[in-house]
């Protein structure tokens, strides 16, 4: 892929799919957009997804994103974090792990066996997008820098992730008393037990957000022909959970990303900027487990700003003010300043509407009928008996006129 950076067109052959696009200007310079040519801007290192068996973890990136990225932006957090922060909610990251020691996650990290250590570095970017605080000197920000972070293990230690642990890890999550579980993985496998564990998290009013579609499909899951599978991807297409899609600075997704099976939400989800496993400086990737993270962490607001809404209520209120578009796009002000409708919509299946059928009668009835029209024709009777000789005497004329009438013939 070429990048131009500089002013010089330089080759850059990324072994990863993550968008290794400039996006932000390093060491507190002015940011840029994606591809731009700003003087200013440079590389940030890309996120790794998953490592060889002898890769070394990953280390700490020496780069600093010292502007806003354009993802916060499109979110309009600066508006929705005056309204809420995330504060009070915990958010049980499933993935790689979260590194404890990351200087914006500081004092917001729990783990849970053994994911305070992040090899890879996938899940510590993850908590990043969903809570990591700014830092001086930086224009970076969690979606909901107020929350605190649940770390569970959903893969090993390469970051190859399995139906079991994330399922387990689902579980305990809701037992340790996460509002909102955020999984970055999609699945093919699994169906049974992840779908079982999104169950067992709704009858808890924890609200599970899940990618629609894996970041990269690996190559044993690729057609003969290369075509990427269709999903369905679990646990995002499991009842209950909120199934996430991402889209890039121009409103669409990049043409390699796998296709997304039934999203319920998009979200920024390319070129995004976040934390490392180490240190403080930041990393950029791209994928569709990236754009669940910004997610989940608009949940936790709504889930702060609103205690009371179930996460069937917060799930509704996010899609109900979501940007309409082919996939709604999520506005976490929106989800915060419109006023929630929780009512309980109707579940009864429409009937066609039919005409009541006539009711018998009965004899009691027939017989009050009979007898009230018979009444009414006695006294159509006597009137006619009384109005018709009244009428012939004056010729069928109005009183007066037949007065008049008969003074004139005298």
């Amino acid at each position: 892929m070429k990048y131009r950076c500089a002013g010089l067109a330089l080759a850059v052959v990324v072994a990863l799919p993550v968008a290794c696009a400039p996006a932000l200007a390093a060491e507190g310079g002015p940011s840029a957009a994606p591809g731009s040519g700003d003087p200013g801007t440079t590389l940030l290192p890309p996120l790794p997804l998953r490592l060889g068996a002898d890769t070394p973890c990953t280390g700490a990136s020496d780069r600093t994103a010292g502007g806003v990225p354009w993802s916060q932006t499109a979110l309009g957090l600066a508006r929705a974090q005056r309204i809420s922060r995330g504060g009070g909610v915990t958010v049980a990251v499933v993935d790689t792990g979260v590194a404890a020691g990351v200087p914006s996650l500081s004092g917001r990290v729990t783990a849970a066996d053994g994911a305070d250590q992040d090899c890879v570095g996938h899940g510590t970017f993850a908590a990043g997008l969903i809570a990591a605080a700014p830092q001086q000197g930086s224009g970076i920000t969690g979606v909901a820098p107020g929350a605190a972070i649940l770390a569970l293990p959903g893969t090993d230690d390469r970051g190859v992730p399995s139906a079991p642990r994330i399922a387990l890890a689902i579980r305990t999550a809701v037992d340790r008393g996460a509002r909102v579980i955020y999984v970055g993985h999609a699945l093919r496998t699994g169906t049974a037990e992840l779908t079982a564990a999104a169950a067992y998290a709704a009858e808890h009013d924890a609200l599970v957000v899940a990618p629609a579609a894996p970041d990269v499909v690996p190559k044993e899951e690729l057609a003969p022909d290369g075509t990427m599978p269709q999903g369905p991807y679990w646990p995002a297409a499991a009842p209950g959970v909120l199934s996430v899609v991402d889209f890039g600075p121009s409103g669409i997704r990049q043409k390699s990303a796998p296709p997304a099976y039934r999203p319920d939400l998009s979200a920024p989800g390319s070129s995004l900027v976040s934390v490392g496993p180490r240190g403080s400086g930041h990393y950029i990737g791209s994928g569709a487990s990236l754009a669940a993270a910004c997610a989940a962490g608009a949940a936790a607001l709504v889930r702060a700003h609103r205690p009371e809404a179930t996460a069937a209520q917060v799930t509704r209120q996010l899609l109900a003010s979501a940007y309409p578009a082919d996939t709604p796009r999520l506005d976490p002000f929106a989800a915060l300043s419109v006023v929630p409708d929780h009512r309980t919509p109707a579940r009864t299946p429409a009937v066609p509407a039919q005409l009541p059928q006539p009711a018998d009668p009965g004899p009691r009835t027939r017989s009050l009928a009979i007898a009230a029209a018979g009444l009414v024709i006695v006294l159509l009777v006597a009137g006619a008996a009384a109005v018709i000789p009244r009428g012939r005497a004056r010729n069928w004329l109005p009183q007066g006129r037949a007065a008049d009438d008969a003074a004139a013939e005298r």
